[in-house]
């Protein structure tokens, strides 16, 4: 089913056939869906069944995870079978002793991208770059391989390393590089294409040149925030839970929630991400970050418990401070944004918040995306009703088609596409999105505090149902 959606696509896209534009948007919501309900959540499932649902962990991210004593190897992509296979292959006996042998006191794998991501929330291994620093991870002179699998690898990376001592390793026959060293991935002797990958790396360490590593960048961040531990983290362990998350929405502690997702490019300073994402907490918005995205938010210091009581508004920092959590929370890969729908389904199913995913004050957001995947991502969601914002979008030259996705979409699935360049304006429109689902649920007004004195309380404590309770009715 998920790739005939995507067949039909293809199809209707051709030359000369489907010429309807609100006929051809109708097929892209149903590929939207395929992908998000189908594909990714598929992904995303099948991935925690096999690896581990992620928990919350304390990590470290940025160039100065790279180690001048160890073998360094950055895992480049997004298949975490690869990823998962060169963790456990990193730990074997034979490769270690291989490594001090060379002189090396062991093997670091760092992450880069969302492989990055995987490992980082499911075993804490450190993240040593997002898209736009893959080439300065190498640049450092301290990368003994890198290795790649598919999507969001720059064809610049092997010239990068032309006359370094580095090898760009790839590993997927979809995925081949000129000037870089094939080692393909079998996926039935994972193991042992991965302890082959590593014997490659280790083999470097004496060839390593002059390597600067930047001392002091290395910052701490909480990561690992899945639907299944946010439950138990709201919750507790025994009544795990959306209602304390949904209570505080409503009673306006937090003003609703924006999903900051995707990717980065050069186009946009390196801080865009970051002067969203203040803007939103300050206003109490709890912030859910995926992707790149995630990995700027961490590398600006806002994936820490600490920026609640520096950066978010009196709410969210109540809020918080006494769940002991970021009020940014980072929740995976691109992949993983399926963990969000999942999130505001529970949301509506924990009810007071309405009955519908369009109606719940969440808006999501791919500011600085790149990726075609990205545009998927923000149509399923769209699609799935809930309000998404991106810094720009290359339609705005077709006035008729802009003007049908930046408000036609609103009847069809009770959301729409945004555009704003700014940031701060950006964010601002984020706001005004859930405040407008707020006033429709009628709780944009803050709840007074009422502090009840004992007549107000026995006048409640009276309050009770005919012929219910001691004294009600004939007994």
């Amino acid at each position: 089913g998920i790739d005939r959606e995507v067949v039909e696509t293809m199809h209707r896209t051709h030359m000369g056939v489907d010429q309807e534009y609100t006929n051809i948007m109708k097929q892209a919501a149903r590929c939207s869906l395929a992908d998000g309900w189908g594909a990714s959540m598929l992904s995303t499932e099948l991935t925690d069944i096999m690896f581990g649902t992620p928990v919350p962990k304390r990590a470290i991210v940025d160039l100065g995870v790279l180690r001048e004593d160890m073998v360094n190897v950055t895992v480049h992509g997004h298949e975490p079978l690869l990823a998962e296979s060169l963790c456990l292959a990193a730990e074997d006996d034979e490769m270690l002793a291989l490594a001090k042998k060379a002189g090396a006191k062991g093997i670091n794998l760092a992450g880069v991208c969302c492989t990055g991501n995987e490992i980082l929330m499911r075993r804490g291994i450190p993240v040593a770059g997002s898209f736009i620093q893959q080439e300065m991870v190498l640049a450092t002179g301290a990368v003994e391989a890198m290795v790649v699998d598919v999507q969001c690898v720059m064809q610049s990376v092997a010239q990068v390393v032309k006359n370094k001592h580095t090898d760009i390793i790839t590993t997927n026959y979809r995925a081949k590089m000129p000037d870089a060293i094939h080692i393909q991935f079998e996926e039935d002797a994972a193991y042992e294409s991965a302890k082959k990958i590593l014997t490659r790396a280790i083999g470097n360490f004496k060839k390593r040149g002059d390597y600067y590593i930047p001392e002091g960048k290395k910052l701490d961040v909480v990561v690992g925030f899945s639907h299944e531990t946010i439950n138990y983290m709201l919750g507790g362990r025994f009544r795990q839970s959306y209602r304390p998350l949904n209570d505080n929405i409503i009673n306006g502690r937090i003003r609703g929630v924006g999903a900051l997702v995707g990717c980065e490019h050069y186009k946009h300073a390196d801080d865009v991400h970051f002067k969203i994402a203040v803007e939103l907490i300050k206003n109490n918005v709890l912030v859910l970050a995926t992707g790149c995205a995630a990995q700027a938010l961490g590398r600006r210091g806002l994936l820490r418990p600490e920026a609640a009581t520096e950066y978010a508004g009196d709410g969210l920092r109540e809020v918080c401070e006494t769940v002991g959590m970021p009020p940014v929370l980072h929740v995976g890969s691109c992949v993983d944004n399926s963990r969000l729908l999942i999130a505001l389904t529970e949301m509506v199913n924990e009810g007071g918040l309405g009955d519908d995913i369009s109606e719940l004050p969440a808006v999501g957001s791919a500011p600085l995306w790149m990726s075609e995947k990205a545009v998927a991502i923000g149509q399923y969601f769209v699609t799935s009703g809930a309000h998404v914002i991106f810094q720009d979008l290359p339609v705005t030259g077709a006035k008729k088609f802009t003007e049908f996705i930046l408000n036609g979409l609103k009847e069809e699935y009770g959301a729409c596409w945004g555009v704003e360049s700014d940031p701060i304006k950006h964010a601002r429109a984020m706001i005004a999105a859930i405040d407008e689902k707020r006033e429709a649920l009628g709780i944009n007004k803050k709840q007074e505090r009422v502090l009840m004195d004992m007549a107000m309380r026995r006048d409640l404590e009276g309050q009770s149902l005919p012929g219910m309770g001691c004294g009600q009715g004939g007994h």
